[in-house]
């Protein structure tokens, strides 16, 4: 294989795994798949990372990141009636 197709193979599976993560957080869900409205989302987190409070903001994000992917990483039992379906929510919030 080429080099040119091996960096693109690598670039289509970095944006692939992006694309994953904007699902993971619930924003396709919660905006209805606006392209728009996430597009309008990630340039305001961008605004907010390059302003004063950006380290503290980005401090914040990776502290919430990092507990979701833990929160992956345990066990998934079986969740069934009224209050798994409030669990997933919160869990998306």
């Amino acid at each position: 294989m080429r080099t040119w197709q091996v960096e693109r193979r690598k670039r289509t599976r970095h944006l692939i795994e992006l694309g994953g993560l904007v699902v993971k957080a619930g924003i396709v869900d919660l905006t209805g798949d606006d392209r728009a409205t996430i597009l309008g989302a990630l340039i305001w987190a961008a605004e907010k990372l390059q302003s004063d409070d950006g380290e503290r903001a980005l401090a914040l994000w990776a502290e919430k990141g990092k507990q979701a992917f833990a929160a992956d990483e345990l066990p998934a039992k079986p969740e069934t009636g009224a209050s798994s379906c409030i669990s997933r929510v919160q869990r998306r919030t």
